[in-house]
């Protein structure tokens, strides 16, 4: 059985302003596609070990209603500018779950304009999770990982307006 999930999409864009969202702490709320991230509070990450908080409201999934409303820090793992960007979690769950979600961001070929393009990996992984959580798993979807790579696309072009 699996224990990562990972799916691409080429986004109009350089690496360097999709990286500006996904390092930003309300970039991530902004992007969901699970509908649980709420809001964001704390610093962008600029270095591995920093940490920002996210405001979660599990209802939005519908599998464990019981949760509700509570917070979880994302812990920088990976900070690659204009390259990568993973996180682990640390919430109300201990010991802490043990999963990663990050993106890798590879520059590829201009689109006919000359315009900037960026391949844009989404992955989630829970090989590295605690054995006593990883029968939760996967907790969202590999649609939901597509989702979030349009809805990425989107803000990205927002933002450049």
């Amino acid at each position: 059985m699996t224990e990562r999930l990972e799916t691409t999409r080429v986004i109009a864009a350089p690496a360097s302003a999709i990286f500006d969202v996904l390092t930003d702490p309300e970039g991530h709320v902004d992007i969901d596609s699970s509908g649980m991230l709420q809001s964001a509070s704390g610093d962008r990450p600029r270095a591995v070990g920093d940490t920002f908080v996210v405001h979660m409201d599990r209802e939005a999934l519908g599998d464990l209603p019981e949760m509700g409303e509570y917070d979880v820090t994302v812990v920088i793992e990976t900070l690659e500018p204009d390259r990568e960007v993973a996180w682990s979690i640390v919430g109300t769950i201990k010991p802490p779950i043990g999963h990663v979600y990050g993106y890798r961001l590879e520059p590829t070929e201009p689109s006919e304009d000359g315009s900037a393009r960026t391949l844009v990996t989404s992955y989630y992984d829970w090989s590295n999770a605690h054995d006593r959580w990883k029968k939760i798993f996967p907790v969202i979807s590999e649609q939901h990982l597509k989702g979030t790579l349009g809805i990425l696309a989107r803000v990205v072009a927002r933002r450049a307006r």
